[in-house]
């Protein structure tokens, strides 16, 4: 492991604890995530060439910002209380476009970066789906803010009717239900090849 991807990785760990605690939350950021990563690759694309080779970290940083301040924006008006919601998090992906484009992320194969993004996804999809359900007993809950919709009173399929292990929302009960889903990950038997 390289110290690009080790910095890489765990600048993608800070979203994946912290805006994984519902569904909704997760869904979001990665749509966001996706958006700008992908304005920004084709904007880099572009802009490399004409460039000199000094002023790409320069210019990488000020397009990641404007993207994911644009991007904030658009949120903002889409849907005021998930944005609110949100918090910082979304800011982290202007860091993460800078840190992909100075580790080679954009140079990669369209595939190796579509395996990655879509790994990351199903991963913040995957957390934010199991920690809304032990966490709140419920699936879909504020499901109105990312759609957009005016009615905000519909809290989702409710499973259980007291709540669930409020400790899975919070940033401890992520990093423990994250470990645990790793473990079970190294546990999984895996076929070894013959020889």
């Amino acid at each position: 492991m390289t110290k690009s991807s080790t910095l890489q990785n765990s600048l993608m760990l800070a979203p994946l604890i912290g805006a994984t605690d519902s569904l909704v939350m997760a869904l979001g950021l990665w749509l966001m995530f996706i958006v700008v990563i992908s304005a920004f690759g084709v904007s880099m694309a572009v802009l490399r060439s004409r460039l000199v080779p000094s002023t790409h970290l320069l210019a990488g940083v000020l397009l990641a910002a404007t993207l994911t301040s644009c991007v904030e924006l658009a949120a903002q008006v889409w849907s005021l209380p998930w944005h609110q919601h949100l918090g910082f998090y979304a800011g982290l992906i202007a860091l993460q476009c800078v840190v992909l484009q100075h580790s080679g992320f954009f140079q990669d194969a369209w595939r190796d970066r579509l395996r990655l993004s879509a790994l990351f996804g199903a991963l913040m999809v995957g957390l934010g789906l199991l920690r809304e359900l032990i966490g709140g007993g419920t699936i879909g809950s504020h499901l109105s803010w990312l759609t957009g919709a005016t009615q905000t009173d519909w809290q989702g399929w409710v499973l259980t009717a007291d709540g669930g292990l409020r400790l899975a929302t919070l940033a401890p009960g992520g990093f423990i239900l994250l470990g645990l889903l790793i473990a079970a990950w190294q546990a999984w038997p895996r076929p070894t090849p013959s020889h």
